[in-house]
């Protein structure tokens, strides 16, 4: 905080430093001197005496008897403060108070003067009367330390950042002074063996019906972060006495948008928010049913939705109830006004009319609006501004932590029941279900318990008793599930092993080596904060292993969103729709923590389309999300002349094989007789393509070796080298 300005202080006096007179006058927080000195520190038209005491705290002065003149009596904590001890002399001013200068809020954080091995229970309540009756008038500086006494057990507080009366903007205040009014909040570390109970009750508010809240009792998981935003922006404000927030002269949150992917948890957020509350039941509006096809009638129909808050508010102003009125689907009837070409401007009169109730003329204080959408860019800029729907939280896929919530809040009762089978592990369940959304979740496990249920049916016979002892959920149902389940963002698991269908083999030390250095970029994007956006360039010639080195970065980087952009997923699409599907891939892509795209590049792609890639190439996403492209190429040359190339930060040659490397492919591929391998590899050209290789295997595998191609892969029979040799020259015309 920094310093307050304050006017009419008197010329400085020299004091000399001595002890408080006794040890109960020091926990008064009082400093002493001679009543010849009191006139000096003596605020005109008050009873108060205030010093300055070496331009570091203020203290209220008394007179004691014992004290000589000439000498201020201060005790250890406030001369530890003041970096004085007994017999220094120490410069001390009046301390003249400015206007506004009563503390409205004040945050102290106690220990105990003497550390003790048991723990003591503070009611907040209690201890907030008794400093405010014995600090009554006293003046508080940020960082300054007090000494007081409560039961018996004698304290000490450190004042943290205050607010004073009227000060919008309190976090820059260096001190203010006590009132009967200030309300004190207090802190304690949990190493300090104070606990702090009824904070919230020192409060006259009741605006929650609890005054613990359990997130999983609510069936909310992997959402606390969320909601903690949401508390401290929304409802922190409207928990203290009505007088704490008209002396800060700050304004309630009157709304508040959840966004995010569908399934995430947006509504249950909303509707348990409004079950939390006291007060009216809140107002839940589909977003088209307020719409109305006659003219009119659908700016009635949101005025209504504000009208029970309109008259609480003229009648019974500070005190009227919280109204909440919650909108699911808000870009429905929101949309940015101008872009809807309906010839009825409709649209446009719903925002207008929301805008005027929030915050108009005559804006409503009791009114808490909560938009819920999946797609925030379509909502008009001016509802999002602050005074608007100004706290937006974004509700985003859970990670493992909350998956393992969610999971846990789904199967509770069956674990309860004995229907969970005891060998099932929430947290590898919860490991195995990256980017599955909490409605998918859901999902998952009542698919598991659909497996479970159906073996105690007989379709031949539906009126069988059912044992309901033997009802057990097992792993095998939940790895049913899995399958059965798939997540909306996530890994596109299938879409990679197809880029690989050989799987991953040694090919030779260069090969190895790029794979290396771009699991290295996949380990850069995991841990470094200043790398949100890599990418990298593979490029090489045709069929020389590209695709399938992405593939495999892809698969064992273990990220939770991996995709693949390909002009095979494209055909038939016309022009805007392709560039709609690469901008969706990226899109999803930042509603993941860690996410690889893969795009092969070449010739085949418009200009359009790649203006589109090169933006993404360059756009950082959002914070706290991080991201791995990774472009293939065989056309280098022409990528560099659209100026292409240079987007990627780092590019890595993959070779087609030399006549070694080939050899290491047919040893893995264990295909040939161990006689017949050296003369196959020697046979290749010195520069075949690893796919080339591998469609000529197949080819041979095929030949006159008196055996089935799945004797040859399962190394009961050979490749007849001599048919090798005749496809080889089929391959070799070829290319």
């Amino acid at each position: 905080m920094a310093g307050m300005s304050w006017s009419g202080s008197s010329a400085n006096t020299n004091m000399i430093v001595t002890s408080t007179p006794t040890s109960d006058l020091a926990l008064t927080n009082f400093a002493f001197c001679a009543s010849s000195d009191i006139s000096k520190f003596i605020v005109p038209g008050t009873d108060l005496a205030l010093a300055l005491v070496a331009n570091s705290s203020v203290l209220s002065l008394s007179v004691h008897p014992n004290i000589s003149e000439g000498h201020i009596a201060l005790n250890s904590v406030h001369r530890k403060y003041a970096k004085v001890s007994c017999g220094d002399t120490v410069t001390c001013s009046r301390f003249m108070p400015p206007k506004n200068f009563s503390l409205a809020l004040l945050t102290l954080d106690l220990e105990f003067v003497k550390k003790r091995t048991k723990e003591e229970q503070i009611d907040a309540a209690l201890l907030s009367q008794q400093l405010r009756k014995s600090l009554l008038n006293q003046v508080m500086t940020k960082g300054q330390r007090v000494s007081f006494e409560y039961h018996g057990t004698n304290y000490t507080f450190t004042v943290k950042p205050a607010a004073v009366e009227g000060e919008e903007k309190s976090n820059n205040l260096e001190r203010g002074m006590i009132s009967s009014d200030t309300y004190i909040i207090f802190e304690a570390s949990k190493t300090s063996g104070i606990k702090v109970v009824n904070q919230r009750e020192a409060t006259s508010s009741n605006i929650f019906r609890q005054k613990e809240f359990n997130l999983q009792s609510l069936g909310i998981g992997g959402l606390s972060a969320e909601f903690a935003d949401i508390f401290r922006r929304a409802f922190a404000s409207r928990v203290f006495p009505a007088h704490v927030t008209n002396k800060l002269g700050i304004k309630h949150v009157k709304g508040m948008l959840l966004y995010g992917p569908p399934g995430t948890g947006k509504t249950l957020m909303a509707r348990q928010i409004g079950q939390m509350l006291n007060g009216k039941d809140p107002k839940i509006v589909n977003g088209p049913e307020v719409l109305s096809k006659f003219v009119g009638e659908t700016e009635k129909n949101v005025r209504e939705l504000f009208a029970d808050a309109e008259n609480d508010q003229r009648t019974l102003g500070d005190q009227s109830e919280l109204h909440v009125i919650i909108f699911d689907e808000i870009d429905a009837i929101c949309k940015a006004r101008g872009s809807t070409r309906d010839g009825t401007g409709v649209h446009d009169s719903i925002v207008n009319q929301l805008l005027t109730k929030i915050d108009g003329v005559e804006a409503l204080n009791n009114v808490l609006l909560i938009g819920m959408t999946n797609r925030k860019d379509m909502l008009d800029e001016a509802l999002l501004r602050p005074g608007r729907l100004e706290v937006q939280v974004e509700i985003s896929l859970p990670d493992e932590i909350g998956r393992l919530q969610i999971l846990q809040i789904h199967t509770n009762k069956m674990k309860e029941n004995s229907y969970l089978s005891p060998d099932i592990n929430l947290q590898e369940l919860a490991a195995w279900t990256k980017n599955y959304s909490g409605a998918e979740l859901e999902g998952v496990v009542k698919s598991a318990v659909s497996y479970a249920l159906n073996r105690q049916l007989s379709p031949d016979d539906l009126n069988k008793t059912l044992d309901e002892e033997s009802i057990k959920v097992t792993v095998d149902d939940f790895l049913n599930a899995l399958r059965e389940i798939v997540p909306a963002f996530g890994a596109s698991t299938d879409d990679l092993e197809r880029c690989r269908l050989n799987g991953m083999v040694d090919c030779g030390d260069q090969h190895k080596r790029t794979y290396q250095r771009v699991m290295q970029l996949v380990e850069q994007v995991k841990v470094s904060e200043g790398s949100p956006l890599v990418t990298c360039l593979l490029e090489g010639p045709s069929g020389s292993g590209k695709t399938a080195m992405a593939a495999t970065v892809g698969i064992d980087s273990d990220f939770a969103y991996v995709k693949i952009i390909s002009a095979e997923t494209m055909v038939g699409l016309s022009e805007s729709s392709k560039i709609a599907q690469i901008i969706k891939v990226f899109e999803d892509a930042y509603k993941s923590q860690l996410s690889i795209i893969y795009v092969p590049i070449g010739p085949r792609y418009s200009n359009l389309i790649y203006q589109t890639l090169m933006v993404f190439l360059k756009k950082p996403p959002p914070k706290g999300k991080k991201m791995l492209v990774i472009g293939t190429t065989s056309e280098l040359d022409f990528l560099d002349s659209l100026g292409m190339y240079s987007t990627f930060g780092v590019t890595y040659h993959v070779p087609i094989l030399r006549n070694q490397d080939a050899k290491k492919v047919l040893e893995q591929l264990n295909v040939f007789a161990e006689d017949d391998i050296e003369a196959a590899a020697e046979a290749l050209k010195d520069d075949m393509p690893v796919k080339k290789l591998y469609m000529l295997i197949e080819m041979a595998v095929q030949g006159p070796h008196g055996g089935s191609a799945e004797a040859i892969y399962s190394g009961k029979e050979k490749i007849d080298i001599n048919y090798f040799y005749e496809c080889l020259n089929d391959i070799v015309r070829s290319y």
